[in-house]
């Protein structure tokens, strides 16, 4: 008895003595305080910003993300005692919810009637404070949409700023609005409450220097925002991987590959371990170590176990040739180079191994490695899978990208494991994910596409992760979808397009969606796979210089002919150039925007950005919703006749013509003009009365439509499925220079 009640008044004092530090800390009532202080020692609340919140000038709106039916009992413990709080009818009659809802003046939602009443407007306008609560959802519905439309039209006739909140952690309760919580629930788990900076209507729907666009959107990305600030900004890419384990279970199964390899998040972690004991002995930290390897998991384990030694993962394009290679190699100052006998062997890649050596870089062998492993490794890698072997900061270099090459030589990126980790959370904050899908990703890692989205995000979210070693297996695939049942899938309009042409009809019809990006998608491939799989194809838009994803269009936002709109947290400028009448050159920044490249001029040296703005080389033009649509490449524009000339326009126009075969529009040199335009194409049956015929309905001038037409049998593409014009236009000069053309 006497213990007890010891521990009774333990109890006790531990509560007033928080609510006592609370009330300090936030100003809070006492009453506040008191029903606060429980929530502050259970779930560990990290609540710094909540005085953004409460310092607001009224008039004020406080928009919450409502993900779990404590979020009320929070925000009305934290938020100002004048506020009134618009509740949904369940928290609204709530029997154990009495005490909190007496800290504030509360109503009941009403979705029909709430947010049309003048009473609301008078409320702001009389110095008042509103709280909405918003059903949580990545993609809403339009029921809940029509929310973010009634709450920026109250703002603005109040003129009444607005404060998104959102509290993180909350996801996992078990208390979820809709009785499903979309990760493992815990009963205890850490919350944090993510608070941004007053705006009003007008302020937020001009961030991006469109004040047309619209508002309802802007009120979607700024909560969106809100989301993606209670992401840990310093964790490195071994780090967040371990949080998912601990969120989602360090024994469920989060990697597959072809070879029959299936790695839980708990063995992930050890092998990583494991193997980054090796790598540390043979490259110091912040080093460069080559990665040549495909989809498998122990490329996973190959990258995981560089983030561990605090080592960076430079991930080698084996598909782009020999001088490439060596080239990257270089430019990168990489001396060691991770890769696999077998793989090698089964790829043929004899002359990149050589072109490796050539470099001055020396193998060194998976299959080596595996061999040299004692049970002694596996006991201490089983007990501190946990921790990595080197402290790192998130801020510094994880990986080196080598950009594609498909209209010049390809570039270093450095980027950073922030940037990794914040471009997966800005998809995810985006595109609605669960722990039930399972991911197929059949693109190479060393395409930023293929790590980042179709690697990295699933291992952090909680997706089943299936890797496939090649994504030119067009017969397969199918097959391994077939099997696999995946209802995620990441592709190229290359790669996509030829699966669709080997598949059987219900091959890839558990899939939810496909994210498409490297290169536009079209039409008739979204048509296909929209008709015989009844899947559809969200185009995304990206660079590796940004990690690589920027834009995305999703299920309530699609616009088909577009990439979609900004990722949350990410700024655009668009500068006008010579010849383009709408729109103009593409520059972002962000989270996920990379710190540098490295240049052959200048090997292994960090070249930052200048001002943190990067220059993606593309012309675009944005519509008042924010779609974004990429009009062509700055690189890819012709002078003919002192005219500026899109030759990405004009490829998309030949699309039209022949929409089952493949094309691409180059520039070569012509003596009277400066340059000349010519299709390279697979279409046997192309003619350049066609073409004129099309053009002249289609308004264009005649010295933008291609007067020379090389025929192949295939277009060249790269690794990573984009088209290889470097190598086409190479090929569209010598078949002219032979007198092959049409």
């Amino acid at each position: 008895m006497v213990l007890t009640l010891a521990l009774l008044a333990a109890i006790a004092l531990v509560w007033c003595l928080t609510a006592i530090v609370e009330k300090i800390r936030h100003g809070l009532s006492t009453a506040q305080a008191v029903l606060y202080a429980p929530f502050k020692l259970a779930y560990r609340i990290s609540d710094a910003r909540i005085g953004i919140a409460r310092g607001a000038q009224a008039p004020v709106i406080y928009v919450v993300s409502h993900q779990s039916r404590l979020d009320p009992a929070l925000t009305l413990s934290l938020l100002p005692d004048d506020t009134l709080h618009i509740l949904d009818p369940v928290s609204a009659k709530s029997v154990w919810l009495e005490p909190w809802r007496e800290l504030a003046r509360t109503i009941a939602f009403n979705a029909e009637h709430v947010f049309v009443s003048r009473r609301l407007v008078r409320v702001l306008k009389g110095r008042g404070r509103l709280a909405v609560y918003i059903p949580e959802a990545v993609e809403p519905d339009i029921r809940s949409f029509r929310l973010y439309r009634a709450v920026i039209r109250i703002a603005m006739q109040a003129d009444a700023r607005i404060v998104p909140i959102f509290i993180g952690g909350a996801q996992a309760l078990p208390f979820q609005m809709d009785g499903k919580a979309p990760a493992p629930r815990r009963w205890f788990p850490r919350l944090s409450v993510s608070v941004l900076e007053p705006m009003t209507a007008p302020e937020l729907v001009a961030r991006n220097g469109s004040p047309a666009a619209s508002n309802a959107n802007a009120l979607f990305d700024r909560m969106a925002e809100a989301r993606l600030a209670t992401t840990e900004p310093d964790l490195t890419l071994f780090q967040a991987v371990r949080d998912a384990a601990e969120l989602f279970g360090p024994g469920r199964v989060v990697v597959e590959d072809a070879t029959g390899s299936r790695l839980s998040y708990r063995t992930l972690l050890a092998g990583a371990r494991i193997l980054g004991t090796r790598f540390a002995k043979l490259a110091k930290p912040g080093e460069a170590v080559g990665v040549m390897l495909p989809n498998t998991s122990g490329a996973v384990l190959s990258l995981l176990g560089l983030a561990s030694a605090g080592q960076v993962a430079a991930l080698v394009n084996y598909t782009s040739g020999p001088a490439n290679v060596t080239a990257a190699l270089r430019t990168a100052a990489i001396h060691t180079v991770i890769s696999s006998r077998v793989f090698v062997e089964k790829a043929g890649l004899a002359d990149v191994v050589q072109a490796v050596e050539a470099a001055g870089a020396k193998l060194l062998w998976l299959e080596d490695l595996q061999a040299g492993i004692s049970g002694l490794d596996k006991a201490a890698a089983a007990l501190l899978w946990r921790y990595p072997l080197h402290r790192q900061k998130a801020e510094k270099p994880a990986v080196i990208l080598f950009t594609s090459g498909s209209e010049g030589a390809p570039k270093a990126a450095v980027l950073s494991h922030r940037n990794l980790i914040a471009n997966a959370m800005q998809a995810e904050a985006r595109v609605t994910i669960t722990t039930s899908d399972i991911a197929l990703n059949v693109l190479p890692m060393f395409h930023s596409f293929g790590l980042t989205a179709g690697t990295i995000l699933p291992l952090v979210t909680g997706m089943r992760l299936f890797l496939y070693p090649s994504p030119l297996h067009y017969k397969l695939i199918p097959e391994v979808a077939r099997r696999l049942k995946p209802t995620v899938m990441f592709g190229t309009d290359t790669f996509l397009a030829q699966y669709a042409r080997t598949a059987s009809d219900g091959d890839f019809s558990s899939l939810r969606f496909v994210v498409a990006g490297a290169e536009a998608v079209k039409p008739e491939t979204r048509r296909v796979w929209r008709e015989r799989f009844h899947t559809a194809i969200i185009e995304g838009y990206g660079l590796t210089e940004a990690a690589p994803v920027a834009a995305v269009n999703t299920a309530i936002h699609n616009r088909e002919g577009t990439v979609g709109r900004l990722l949350p947290g990410m700024r655009m400028r668009i500068e006008p150039v010579e010849g383009v009448a709408e729109g103009g050159r593409l520059f972002l920044s962000g989270p996920n925007v990379m710190l540098g490249y490295m240049t052959a001029e200048r090997p292994g040296e960090l070249q930052p950005l200048a001002d943190g703005w990067q220059d993606t080389g593309d012309i675009v033009k944005v519509d008042r919703e924010g779609f974004i649509t990429i009009t062509g490449r700055a690189a890819r524009f012709a002078k003919i006749a002192g005219e500026m000339v899109s030759l990405g326009a004009i490829e998309m126009l030949v699309q039209s013509l022949w929409p089952e075969e493949r094309h691409a529009v180059v520039a070569v040199p012509d003596r009277r003009r400066g340059e000349r335009i010519v299709l390279v194409t697979t279409a046997t049956q192309a003619d350049a009365t066609s073409l004129r015929r099309l053009g002249k309905q289609a308004g264009i001038a005649e010295l933008a439509v291609p007067g020379d037409i090389v025929k192949v049998a295939e277009i060249p593409v790269l690794g990573s499925g984009k088209t290889d014009y470097v190598a086409t236009r190479d090929l569209a000069v010598e078949r002219l220079n032979a007198g092959s053309a049409a």
